[in-house]
């Protein structure tokens, strides 16, 4: 039976251990941290991971412990001027059935996905560390700070920005870190506040910096934001407190219950390499990203949903797409959050406008020269699905798995592939009529589509 080793217990290691569990792949995932971590840190998620979180089968708790994007309430000089969100709500096609983020705390995402994995019979084993490893043509064994040594077909570090892994491997961290510019984050409630909404509040001078207040689910508490103009940093509960008075005014709100409190610098790094023999990095070890655009989390848990079916695979030439495919789609994803993080910089209304290049619907790993409207490499959409006794189902129910599925529109001729599916223009038994279906993926009869397991046309 194959063996995965997995370093780092964040929504990246989870997400592939979820992934190589329930292809019956023997995966044990370790982290150092004595406990588990508390704190909203990655609260967005992007409509492209819902979708992955429901074929993983965690999406209803996801929507059901989350909350939409708020509205936020702007104050400008302790006058209000108005409100706006970051992105206007749109409402779901049945080619896109989640095209909305939704806010939900990073911890109890990670809760979620740890309840999910424990389905499986795995649990995360915290206190142990990777303290280094060794790699041989068929296996790689590594030594942990508990004095064990582990053998593994492969080993992945998704341990974070300084991975330890990464390190070993000796793969560049390209990049650049600015020191000029810092925020103090954290999870704080705020007595006076309506916690259906989120405030902005700043001076009259520079309406542009100020502090942000985003509700967190499942509670009354706020994700706190505000930037540094010193080097010192108060992440009390008594240094927040003076930011607010700064910038909201004395008396609007009071804040209690600090749970959770960071200082953030804006680090921008792309790993060299995502793999090197046996060793894969992935999520922050791979890439870290600046939370504007709110795009860290999202790409480390596609980065797993890439990975854990490939590792399943194990040939070398699918493999081998790993880096080619998620290292290409980083270096886009960290283009859009500097960008964005330029603006907040500039002081631009816009920086705060999300639009579709945050939502990661538009991933794609087709080829450079492809023209066709929808070609290998490219999501599969979703659609709407009627059997011949007139049962609706969609698309992505069928995908839902670690399978591949073949669509056949139309079809002339059998099929022996074990998740095949027909779609007719027509009712008849064993097919599915969707006009849908020949839209979205602009289907003519004979036309057959192989729908890899991570939802992308192969």
């Amino acid at each position: 039976m194959m063996t995965v080793l997995i370093a780092g217990a964040g929504p990246t290691g989870l997400t592939l251990a979820i992934e190589l569990a329930r292809r019956d792949i023997a995966v044990r995932v370790i982290d150092k941290a004595d406990e588990f971590f508390q704190g909203s840190r990655g609260d967005g998620l992007q409509p492209r991971t819902l979708e992955v979180f429901e074929d993983l089968g965690v999406l209803d708790q996801v929507l059901a412990q989350g909350i939409p994007l708020p509205v936020m309430k702007i104050t400008i000089g302790g006058h209000p001027v108005g409100e706006r969100r970051m992105a206007d709500p749109v409402d779901p096609t049945p080619d896109r059935p989640y095209p909305n983020a939704w806010m939900l705390g990073q911890s109890r995402t990670e809760a979620i996905l740890r309840n999910r994995l424990a389905d499986f019979g795995v649990s995360v084993v915290l206190s142990t560390a990777l303290v280094g490893f060794t790699q041989y043509d068929d296996r790689v064994v590594a030594e942990l700070s508990t004095g064990e040594t582990v053998e593994a077909d492969y080993l992945v570090g998704a341990d974070g920005g300084k991975s330890a892994v990464r390190k070993q491997l000796g793969i560049a961290f390209e990049g650049t870190t600015d020191d000029s510019i810092r925020m103090l984050l954290g999870d704080v409630s705020a007595d006076g506040l309506d916690h259906d909404y989120g405030y902005w509040f700043a001076g009259p001078d520079n309406p542009m910096e100020g502090i942000a207040l985003t509700p967190l689910s499942g509670g009354d508490q706020f994700q706190f934001g505000a930037p540094l103009a010193s080097n010192d940093a108060d992440t009390t509960l008594e240094g927040l407190q003076f930011l607010v008075d700064r910038y909201a005014g004395e008396g609007v709100t009071k804040l209690r219950d600090l749970t959770w409190s960071t200082v953030w610098r804006p680090n921008i790094r792309l790993a060299e390499r995502f793999r090197v023999g046996r060793v894969f990095i992935a999520g922050d070890a791979a890439h870290v990203h600046p939370p504007t655009g709110g795009q860290g989390l999202n790409t480390g848990v596609q980065d797993a949903y890439n990975l854990g079916w490939k590792l399943a695979d194990g040939r070398e030439e699918v493999l081998k797409t790993y880096e080619t495919e998620r290292r290409t789609n980083a270096m886009r994803v960290l283009g859009i959050s500097e960008d964005l993080m330029q603006k907040h910089i500039d002081g631009d209304e816009s920086a705060m406008d999300r639009g579709e290049e945050v939502q990661q619907l538009d991933i794609s790993y087709r080829s450079p020269d492809a023209t066709a409207a929808l070609t290998t490499g490219d999501r599969a959409p979703d659609s709407p699905l009627t059997d011949a006794d007139g049962n609706q189902t969609r698309l992505f129910t069928l995908f839902q798995g670690p399978h591949e599925t073949l669509l056949r529109f139309n079809p002339s001729t059998t099929s022996t592939h074990p998740h095949a599916v027909t779609i007719n223009h027509t009712p008849q038994p064993g097919a599915y009529t969707s006009p849908e279906a020949f839209t979205y993926y602009h289907a003519g009869d004979g036309d057959e589509f192989l729908i890899r397991p991570d939802g992308y046309v192969g």
